[in-house]
């Protein structure tokens, strides 16, 4: 439903709500089609999230049967240009070697800025293709979804606990918990700081990632209502032309945010694990 029809059809909260509801499945309440059990499954999210994944699988591959040493085309040259920053900030910023962690990191990095890319496009194009074959709701960003951000901070979570168990043993790893910070003499209190620190980690990840996408989205559905609300009749000749300009600026400075957010989950999951692999901690 484009901003145009909305404007006629429903209000602007209903328009905002219906852009920000996922594609449920399982338990979804029939009314407002959100999630209200363990078994809704965000079936756009899903989507999406495998869709630009495979994308990733698939140039990669493409890419490495194409390699040239002699005359590398230019994609080659940019995505050698992305591997080699990624190594540089694992080298400035890892203790030690992993072969585990460039890699990670690279993932880690394309992905998400590929699922914020989705941000870019404009707000009612997928919807109202997707309405024209029956489908009412659709979020085509991932990570404006909390199901999303959540489930890779809470993967790296285990990553970072298993390194943890792995580098200092059960029993350096639970010494953490009892004598950090305070020393010996202040258990209980250090077990409840030592839990709030590691909790903190998966928490930061996934809701900076998530609060910083989640805001630039609805900006984006407050300028298109610019559009679908207020130009009507001899005002669009005012408000049309500002809804361009604020949507191409916004557009600019949230590409800005995409490979910002991008970065920090990178940047924050190489440092988690840093820590994770220091004796000391």
């Amino acid at each position: 439903m484009s901003a145009n029809e909305q404007s006629s059809g429903m209000g602007t909260v209903e328009y905002i709500q219906h852009h920000l509801t996922n594609l449920c499945a399982g338990d979804c309440d029939p009314i407002t089609h959100k999630g209200v059990g363990f078994w809704a499954w965000h079936l756009d999210t899903l989507f999406f999230s495998i869709a630009l994944g495979t994308l990733i699988i698939v140039v990669s591959w493409r890419l490495g049967k194409n390699l040239s040493t002699d005359t590398p085309s230019g994609f080659q040259n940019f995505v050698e240009s992305i591997v080699e920053f990624v190594g540089g900030q694992v080298k400035d910023t890892f203790p030690g070697h992993n072969p585990l962690i460039a890699p990670l990191a690279l993932t880690i990095f394309i992905w998400v800025w590929l699922m914020n890319f989705m941000d870019l496009i404009p707000v009612d194009l997928l919807p109202v293709i997707a309405g024209f074959v029956g489908i009412h709701y659709l979020k085509a960003v991932p990570t404006t979804d909390l199901s999303t951000t959540f489930a890779m901070s809470l993967t790296v979570f285990v990553l970072i606990v298993y390194y943890n168990i792995k580098i200092k043993g059960v029993t350096g790893y639970l010494k953490m918990f009892l004598f950090h910070p305070f020393g010996k003499f202040f258990i209980p209190v250090n077990i409840v700081m030592a839990l709030i620190e590691e909790l903190a980690k998966p928490l930061s990840l996934g809701l900076r990632l998530f609060g910083n996408l989640f805001a630039g989205e609805l900006v984006f559905l407050l300028i298109a209502l610019i559009g679908g609300t207020m130009a009507t009749g001899l005002a669009a000749l005012f408000w049309l032309p500002l809804q361009v300009v604020l949507d191409l600026g916004w557009l600019i400075f949230h590409l800005l945010i995409i490979t910002l957010q991008a970065f920090i989950f990178m940047v924050l999951t190489i440092v988690y694990l840093g820590m994770a692999h220091v004796d000391e901690h």
